[in-house]
This record gives C-alpha cells, structure tokens and sequence, in this order.
C-alpha cells in the first residue's frame, strides 16, 4: 500500500486569505463580534494541500485548527499495516486532533486531504488569544463543540452496528453527499468494514432505489 506524503512541497501558503467562509460558519453557530471578525481576518492561513498530503502525522503535536474552504479530509490510525479511518470531512467544517490540541502531546491520529485541498489555518496560540481576550468566542467554541461532539456520537454509534447492511444505511442518513465522492477504500475504512463487502451492500442499496 503506497503510504500517504507528509505535508510539505504539497503545501503552499496562499496570499491574503479571504476569511468570509469561516466567518459566516461561525456565525451560523453564535453571531461574532466586530473584534472576533477583525481577529480571525488577521490571523488566520491560507494553505493550498494537494491530494494525499498529511495535515498532521501520528507521533507529532496538533498546533492548529483548520477550516476547510474546498476539499476533502479524514482523520486515521493504523493498526499494523491496516489504515482505519476514523472521521471525513468536507467544505465547511473545522478539522484538527482535539486531543492533541488540548493536551499538547503527540496526537495519535493522522490528519489526511483526499483532494486537493484550501483550508485556512488558526495557531493553537491565537486560538487561545480569543478565549482569553473575547470571553464572547467561548460561547462559539461550546456550540461547535456540541455540534462535533454529536458527530463523533453518530460515529460511535455506527461502530456498534453489527449488520454492514445497517451501518451504510446510517452513513447515508448523515453523510448521502459522501458516498459517490468519497473513494470506497475510505468509506468502508470508516465503516469497519472490507471493500467486498461495501460494495455488495452498495449493489443491494442500489437495486432496491431502481425497483
């Protein structure tokens, strides 16, 4: 199995990131303030990260939260030789390993782009800036904790599910746009399942839409 690139000629800093899709997610959340806008307009990145690249790798500290403009990301860890994926993502959310973000110890997952990817960058250090200096932005940051705290709830769910007929039956429920975007190996990977068998269950899926 060809092991994904750490990121590095695959990433290039984009000049003057436009900050506004950040912006309106996070509104969506909690309405920002004037300052919180003001901030993130002056401190975020932009990073251009071609497919396959590695955004963080096993073993290294997480110093970032990324927003993803365009693309597509997944988190994983490995299990000898066996790659388990353990989230996907695409435009409009934030990615990062919390853990390692919170403890500041090396994170034990990999944070890989599955496209070419645009994503805007936040230092863990600003991150903390705007607790500390906007008591407002923990409001934010709550909510979108219970937002990703409910994904990872569902995911914990699907692991549980014994039957892989009722496993990708809950994939399409909260993730249909990913099934005919996101590579097989991938979705399967998430699911604990082999590629076999996702796409005999994709095959049954399919003929019961046509009758």
């Amino acid at each position: 199995m060809k092991q994904p690139e750490p990121l590095g000629a695959g990433k290039e800093h984009a000049p003057a990131p436009n900050a506004t899709p950040l912006l309106t997610v996070l509104n969506y959340f909690h309405p920002l303030t004037p300052e919180m806008g003001d901030f993130l307009k002056k401190n975020v990145t932009g990073l251009s990260v071609r497919k396959r690249k590695l955004l963080l790798k096993e073993g290294n500290r997480c110093d970032h939260v990324y927003f993803i403009v365009k693309g597509a990301v997944r988190g994983f860890t490995r299990e000898g030789q066996k790659d388990i994926t353990t989230w996907i993502v695409v435009e409009n959310e934030l990615v990062s390993s919390i853990l390692s973000l919170n403890t500041q110890e090396p994170s034990i997952e990999n944070i890989q782009v599955l496209e070419n990817t645009e994503l805007l960058a936040l230092s863990n250090a600003n991150l903390q800036k705007m607790y500390e200096m906007m008591p407002e932005f923990n409001i934010v940051a709550r909510k979108l904790l219970q937002h990703y705290y409910a994904d990872a709830e569902r995911r914990a769910f699907i692991a549980r599910l014994t039957k892989a007929e009722n496993k990708y039956r809950h994939f399409l429920l909260h993730h249909d746009p990913l099934a005919n975007r996101i590579p097989l190996k991938y979705i399967a990977s998430y699911l604990g399942m082999t590629l076999e068998t996702l796409s005999r269950v994709r095959k049954k899926f399919s003929s019961k839409v046509g009758t």
